[in-house]
């Protein structure tokens, strides 16, 4: 391995373990959104510490062809403490920055999502459907006095004949409503009985 190699090698690992601290700092900052679920936690963990040593080696590939050496390791570390030392208080100011405005962009697309397709749609169905039900009660409302108008002779009609008919019929015909209340009163008992069988 010639020097230049060598050299690349040594601040492409500080680099990465610079990045390393600020990857991680990101991490650290989103893991109480999902510290509750333990399975998750661990599985996030997992991923990501796979996915940092993919990249880091990825990038000494890219400049020394993988070869692994004590300063490899050293430069790495010096990287993740520069960061600690000089650059973790400024990038967590940035980082959370950078939430508050990601934040307020998405609140404002979701508000104005709301106000310009939600909202108006939502009242288009309301106001459609208030008028269906309107529609609805009208014609229920003059069907019903239809059948009031039509069948209101026939009820006369009937009220006629039953004061014409003879005393014993009448007292058969009460006794017979009576016997057709005593029966759908029962018909009711028993349906109540075996609702509340079934709960």
């Amino acid at each position: 391995m010639t020097l230049s190699v060598q050299f690349l090698t040594l601040i492409a690992m500080v680099s990465s373990g610079f990045y390393l601290g600020i990857v991680q700092e990101t991490f650290r900052r989103f893991t109480p959104y999902w510290k509750k679920s333990i399975f998750l936690t661990y599985l996030l963990e997992i991923i990501f510490w796979i996915t940092q040593t993919g990249i880091i080696f990825y990038v000494l590939f890219r400049v020394n062809a993988g070869e692994l050496r004590l300063y490899v390791f050293l430069a790495c570390f010096l990287g993740f403490s520069m960061y600690q030392v000089f650059g973790k208080a400024v990038y967590k100011r940035l980082l959370e920055s950078i939430i508050r405005i990601a934040t307020s962009i998405l609140r404002f697309f979701r508000n104005l999502i709301q106000g310009l397709i939600i909202t108006p749609i939502t009242w288009i169905i309301k106001f459609i459907l208030r008028i269906i039900v309107f529609i609805i009660t009208l014609v229920g409302s003059i069907v019903l006095f239809a059948l009031k108008v039509i069948l209101t002779p026939f009820r006369w009609i009937l009220i006629g004949i039953y004061r014409l008919m003879p005393n014993n019929f009448k007292n058969i015909s009460h006794k017979l409503a009576g016997f057709y209340s005593t029966i759908k009163n029962i018909c009711y008992k028993w349906l109540k009985y075996l609702k509340f069988k079934r709960r």
